[in-house]
């Protein structure tokens, strides 16, 4: 026959090392204080709420605020004694004063009916009758409003302690009763102190990058945390170390990801399809490692600046890697990739094939430096196209300033929104061709081919630093002209915009002819708001034009909106889209976007 030895009961780290005091709950110093302080100055509410995640030490600190408000010898830093008759009694769980009632099974009328009963009798030892509710959420709509009065006017001696996860679904009737404390979610630095402690006082050989991993997969729970400490413990034989830890909790080593961004640093398209593959054969997901790589971008991001480099909620060991590769990325190529990871965790589990969908984004990720050169090469030519336009237009033929010409170039207008009047082209002056027209025409026709989206948009800001922007030509000309002389430049200038694309301005110097005032100023008619923004929008270059054109540097132009009492249905199509316009202006802005135009 078998003998069997006897062991002893074990108990887990998480009542063993329960905290007894306030002074050694963790990572909630800003509740136990004022606890505290509410016992030592004898501020006590008659009802209080403690709401938080699971695991933070709601129920905890219930235990020890009842304990200590029923202590007959307070210590000198308003802690129980642990040693009275009533500390020792709630320690031996046979407190007559402290009752502790489950809400999850004791939910119904009669349960509350029955705790308003027990309240009526006064203590037959210590000050005060504690109540404490755990799981209070869990009460009926009844129960609820069966507990209303007793917790709005309570005896005097009665003091109610809830505790709950859901405090959205506790009654405003209820919350408005109480004393609300909001417990936090434990730091990932001060849970794997209190695990290192335990440790040394269990004999247990660990290294910190293990507890902190620990700390880390607990999500700002202790009890979890405390959980899997003492899994690892059992798997490891008292030897908590990094590898231990992975190969129990199911986590993916920091390694990988290092690795994988090193292959998209270097564009290695094999190796991180292979890393990828080891990845899958040691039981991981793509969905699991798109997530866990989304956040070593986001770490890596943290890591480039100094400032917020405490977000970082990893090991010494690991911080200073993670410092490492953040020095050798750059920050668009990390937006991107984060960017592509974020887009494939959102479609994984729609993909049918989810291996090619984590591939797909890792492949993409691998040519974001090469997509990123060629949008710095794309933005250089730009730069260096509109610059050599703006020369051609502002020298003649004879590659000389053009300063007394009786007919000059237009300046390119710079932005403008479509309207939709026309007029007829035989009431308007022969079309001059522009030199420039057609090198622009070649640039727009000028595309940077690559799967990714938006990369250019990170350079867009030192795109803008090399733009230079448009402003009136000087000069002490005041020659004198008539009507008939500005009508035909008027015309070029218009037929120009055209030949851009920029109907609106066509339409607005076509609709209505110029009326020519006082003082060289030119008065044009426009029908609305969005007209005379356009207008605005490209006065500039239209007036270097007529300035230069006529010899004139007084001439100036005002938008004169007319107010029309009767409105003409639109008919054409270019009509139709003005009236849209003048709804919803951005509707041109898409216009613009997609470089749509009318046949």
């Amino acid at each position: 026959m078998r003998n069997f030895v006897p062991m002893d009961n074990f108990i887990v780290s998480a009542r063993k090392y329960r905290p007894a005091t306030f002074d050694t709950v963790v990572g909630q110093q800003h509740i136990t204080g004022t606890l505290k302080n509410a016992i030592k100055n004898n501020q006590l509410a008659q009802a209080f709420l403690f709401c938080g995640p699971r695991g933070v030490g709601k129920t905890t600190c219930a235990r020890i605020l009842a304990k200590t408000i029923n202590c007959q010898q307070l210590t000198a830093e308003t802690e129980a004694c642990g040693k009275c008759e009533s500390c020792v009694s709630f320690q031996q769980g046979a407190s007559f004063s402290i009752h502790e009632l489950d809400a999850a099974s004791n939910n119904s009328v009669e349960d509350i009916r029955s705790l308003i009963e027990q309240v009526r009798i006064p203590p037959q030892t210590g000050i005060y009758k504690i109540y404490i509710i755990d799981e209070v959420h869990m009460l009926s709509q009844a129960a609820f409003n069966a507990f209303l009065k007793t917790l709005e006017e309570p005896p005097s001696y009665a003091i109610f302690i809830l505790a709950t996860t859901e405090k959205h679904k506790i009654l405003p009737t209820i919350l408005s009763r109480c004393q609300i404390f909001d417990f936090n979610r434990i730091r990932v630095e001060d849970m794997a102190s209190h695990l290192a402690s335990i440790a040394d006082r269990e004999g247990i050989v660990f290294d910190k990058d293990g507890l902190h991993l620990i700390a880390q997969k607990a999500d700002g729970g202790l009890r979890d945390a405390l959980s899997m400490f003492d899994q690892i413990v059992s798997f490891s034989n008292k030897k908590v170390t990094y590898q231990a830890v992975i190969d129990n909790l199911n986590i993916l080593d920091y390694d990988f990801y290092f690795k994988v961004t090193d292959a998209i640093l270097a564009e290695d398209a094999s190796t991180i399809l292979l890393t990828f593959d080891e990845i899958l054969n040691h039981g991981f997901d793509g969905n699991h490692f798109i997530s866990g790589l989304s956040a070593h971008f986001r770490n890596l991001l943290v890591g480039k600046d100094l400032t917020t480099l405490k977000l970082l909620e990893v090991s010494d060991n690991i911080r200073q890697r993670y410092l490492t590769q953040a020095g050798e990325c750059s920050v668009g190529l990390l937006l991107s990739a984060l960017n592509l990871a974020n887009q494939c965790e959102v479609t994984y589990r729609n993909s049918k094939n989810q291996r090619l969908q984590v591939e797909l984004a890792l492949l993409k990720m691998c040519h974001i430096s090469s997509a990123i050169q060629l949008a710095k090469i794309g933005n250089g030519e730009r730069q260096e196209s509109v610059k050599k336009k703006r020369d051609d237009v502002l020298k003649g033929p004879s590659g000389q300033p053009q300063q007394h010409e009786s007919v000059a170039k237009p300046i390119p207008v710079v932005t403008s929104a479509p309207t939709a009047l026309t007029l007829p082209s035989a009431e308007r002056a022969p079309v001059e061709q522009n030199p420039t027209h057609a090198a622009k025409s070649n640039w727009k026709n000028v595309q940077i081919s690559t799967s990714l989206p938006n990369l250019s948009n990170i350079f867009d800001d030192k795109a803008e630093e090399g733009k230079q922007e448009p402003h009136y030509i000087k000069g002490d000309a005041r020659e004198p002209f008539t009507y008939e002389e500005l009508l035909p430049h008027w015309h070029r200038f218009a037929d120009q915009a055209k030949s851009e694309t920029k109907l609106s301005l066509f339409t607005i110097m076509t609709a209505n002819a110029p009326r020519l005032v006082d003082n060289f100023q030119l008065e044009v008619v426009v029908e609305n708001a969005v007209q005379e923004n356009v207008l605005t929008g490209s006065k500039i270059d239209l007036l270097n034009y007529i300035r230069q054109a006529l010899r004139n540097f007084a001439i100036d132009i005002i938008p004169v909106q007319q107010k029309q009492d009767i409105k003409r249905k639109p008919y054409t199509n270019q009509e139709k889209y003005q009236a849209l316009v003048a709804k919803n202006p951005i509707l041109d802005k898409l216009r613009q976007e997609f470089n749509l135009r009318f046949d």
